[in-house]
């Protein structure tokens, strides 16, 4: 059977600094900061005594071989000396009695040598063996954290070639994409006004709205990109193609947006289709859509649009200060709504934007029907051509037309 694997080396991992093992009347950020400095401290006296000990063991290795040399050459030497005394035995015995005691002197020396360098060489192995075991022991006793854990092997920075250029507007909003058509000055003007309008609403008093003169009614807003519902003149055909093509394109996408209760929901969606939804159209109809459904009475499904508006809007707002992308800023957006004080904040600006819309939708249903009304009036001072009179009301008593009598 295989051996499984050994776990044990990880048996002593240190907590990061900032676990919360503090006592209550000791104050955190000290306590955070005395554990990093003592780990800290700790690791570089440990990382001081390795050095101290490779060093020492460096040089008494190199003393070792210098004296491993020393005691070979004396080895040698007792051999060629050997090898003489045998071979010359009668040369020996014929010597003279002064020279026998010089050999005898030469020997001695040698002979202590030889002990001096053994007993050197014992004492520095023996010194690195300890230091050995000092490593082997503090490596043993290693205390694995963050810093230790693991090292960086391979590191490079990669840079996009359209790291340069800039993909949102002044304004915070995403641009438009590649192949599609940026809004017309007219329709943008357009929308900007109805904002300005909705901005003003809260302080103009709801009964001091005038029906403008020579205004013709326009038709009861159906959908909320359609920005002709206004009582206004409408700008040319060319200028609301822009508008009118994004509606046709990603409607679907924004109306299922405008449908989202759920932050987590909303987030996904935004990430999924930021380079739609984060463009300043998107912007528009939300605030178009949001005035419409007012208008026609859906006053919980108005709440909910203009919400998901207010998130679009702060989004931007946070990319223009942060001058960023704001598909960049979607996570930081709702990693603060998490913090209840953000959150409250958003829900009052979101309640103030709702009744400011309430107001403006109230001003516009008085301008309409006014301007309804005065067109009546000019019909009606004109006389009424009975070829404009549908054929079921032109018919007079016994079914007679009077266009064919």
């Amino acid at each position: 059977m295989s051996k499984g694997f050994n776990y044990s080396k990880w048996d002593k991992i240190e907590l990061s600094d900032d676990e919360d093992d503090v006592h209550p009347n000791i104050d955190k950020e000290s306590w955070f900061r005395m554990k990093h400095r003592s780990r800290v401290e700790r690791e570089e006296m440990e990382a001081k005594e390795i050095k101290l000990l490779e060093g020492q063991m460096t040089k008494a290795l190199k003393r070792i071989k210098v004296l491993e040399h020393d005691l070979s050459k004396l080895v040698t030497a007792d051999k060629l000396v050997i090898e003489d005394v045998t071979g010359s035995a009668n040369a020996a015995a014929a010597a003279t009695s002064s020279t026998a005691d010089d050999d005898d002197d030469d020997d001695d020396d040698d002979l202590d040598d030889r002990e001096g360098l053994e007993a050197e060489l014992k004492e520095l192995r023996a010194a690195n063996q300890t230091r050995q075991n000092r490593l082997d022991e503090i490596e043993r006793n290693k205390k694995w954290n963050v810093d230790n854990m693991c090292e960086v092997t391979d590191e490079r920075t990669i840079i996009s070639s359209s790291a340069g250029t800039t993909n949102y507007t002044d304004t915070g909003f995403a641009k438009a994409k590649e192949g599609d058509l940026v809004a017309a000055p007219s329709s943008v003007a357009a929308v900007a006004a109805v904002k300005k309008e909705v901005a003003d609403a809260a302080a103009k008093p709801a009964a001091a709205a005038a029906p403008k003169k020579k205004e013709a009614a326009g038709p009861k807003p159906v959908a909320g990109p359609i920005v002709a519902s206004a009582p206004r003149k409408a700008p040319p055909s060319d200028a609301m193609e822009t508008y009118h093509e994004f509606t046709e394109k990603y409607a679907e996408i924004v109306e299922e947006f405008m449908t989202l209760s759920s932050l987590e929901a909303s987030k996904e969606y935004l990430l999924k289709y930021g380079d739609v939804l984060l463009q300043e159209n998107a912007s528009n109809y939300l605030l178009l859509a949001s005035l419409e459904d007012e208008m026609n009475g859906y006053r919980v499904k108005m709440k909910l649009t203009c919400r998901q508006s207010q998130m679009i809007t702060n989004i931007a707002e946070l990319a223009k200060t942060m001058q960023t992308h704001p598909g960049n800023v979607v996570v930081p957006f709702f990693a603060k709504l998490d913090i209840t004080n953000f959150y409250d904040g958003f829900m009052d600006a979101t309640n103030a934007f709702c009744e400011k819309i309430i107001k403006r939708a109230v001003t516009k249903k008085e301008e309409m029907d006014a301007a309804a009304a005065e067109e009546a009036e000019e019909v009606k001072a004109k006389g009424t051509d009975l070829e404009d009179i549908p054929h079921e009301e032109r018919l007079g008593p016994g079914g007679l037309d009077p266009l064919e009598v």
